[in-house]
């Protein structure tokens, strides 16, 4: 009997790591089929000033992918991701352009209101029990309401005040494709190897259990949303960067590809799973997608098509996966 259960164990131990490689190779795979599909109806698509332009563009997605996969592990959504990139660059504008304040104090200012706002969507969901879906609709108007208010409905230009993050940094790289990658360094580290991450993952597969294990699900929840909202703030600095302004309307629609590249990764819907690595892997798969449409004259009606139709595709498949898990259990 101990026999047996000693052989069958390292195999049980194994099956995780087999499902989680085979889920790395398998969104590698679909990128090599993208790459090379697009590179055989453009000539211009695998080339250097292609490939350093897409690296350049990802940072401000990454990084918000990065929290979206936390929000969507606890069984979360937030849906003001944008509204909240485009009020906190245009704060870091203002203190900047009007009361004249230096980088890094304007800088702070942003990060600040990207925290502050993702508190209070986080406070509320949790306070009142209310759907983070219906909590960050709101706040995703409230939000863009501020931006317009805090700019006067008008573009600020900053010049190149903050373009350190945005100038080419390494091999033509910029320095926000670093600090994207970090990020995405230390939010697999965070999820995989922390207290706080094994809090995240139990908390989206059964918050009842957490709770009577004696773990407070509330704080938790809250801290994530902060976190979305301190990286969303993150991205606005990013993206205000390489366009020299903030933009009101900045961020517009960026909360669908940031859930699109999280549950391409393979993020769960339902809570409970999920990894960083892979959500990048999703976020190189949205950004090829949309370079590559875009290089082979795709009109805008059907690059919004398409890329909905990968959502769907995305979403079908993690709930077939899903299905299959429960019937193993």
């Amino acid at each position: 009997m101990s026999s047996s259960t000693s052989i069958s164990t390292p195999a049980a131990a194994r099956s995780p790591w087999r499902q989680e490689i085979g889920t790395y190779l398998g969104l590698l795979v679909v990128l090599i089929a993208m790459v090379a599909l697009f590179s055989s109806m453009s000539d211009y698509f695998l080339t250097q000033d292609t490939l350093l332009s897409i690296a350049n563009e990802i940072p401000a997605l990454a990084v918000m992918a990065v929290g979206m996969t936390f929000i969507l592990i606890i069984a979360g959504i937030d849906l003001s991701v944008g509204s909240v990139l485009a009020l906190s660059a245009a704060a870091a504008a203002a203190a900047m352009l009007q009361w004249e304040w230096g980088v890094w104090g304007a800088a702070a200012l942003g990060l600040m209101v990207g925290v502050v706002c993702g508190a209070i969507t986080g406070g509320i969901s949790v306070a009142w029990q209310l759907p983070s879906f219906i909590v960050s609709l709101g706040m995703l108007e409230a939000v863009r309401g501020g931006a317009y208010l805090v700019t006067d409905s008008r573009t600020q230009y900053v010049g190149d005040a903050m373009g350190g993050l945005a100038a080419p940094w390494l091999g033509g790289l910029s320095a926000s494709f670093f600090i994207a990658i970090c990020v995405v360094i230390i939010g697999q580290l965070v999820l995989s190897r922390t207290v706080f991450g094994r809090y995240v993952v139990g908390i989206g597969t059964n918050e009842e259990a957490m709770r009577l294990a004696g773990v407070d699900p509330r704080p938790v929840r809250i801290a994530v949303f902060a976190v979305m909202g301190f990286l969303a703030a993150l991205a606005g600095l990013m993206q205000s960067a390489r366009l020299e302004a903030a933009d009101p309307n900045a961020g517009s629609g960026m909360e669908l590809q940031v859930i699109a590249a999280v549950v391409i990764g393979g993020t769960s819907l339902m809570g409970g799973r999920g990894s960083v690595i892979t959500t990048f892997f999703g976020v190189l798969i949205i950004a090829v997608l949309e370079a590559g449409l875009a290089q082979i004259g795709a009109s805008e009606p059907s690059k919004r098509i398409i890329t909905g139709a990968v959502i769907v595709v995305a979403v079908v498949v993690d709930t077939i996966r899903q299905r299959r898990s429960q019937r193993k259990h």
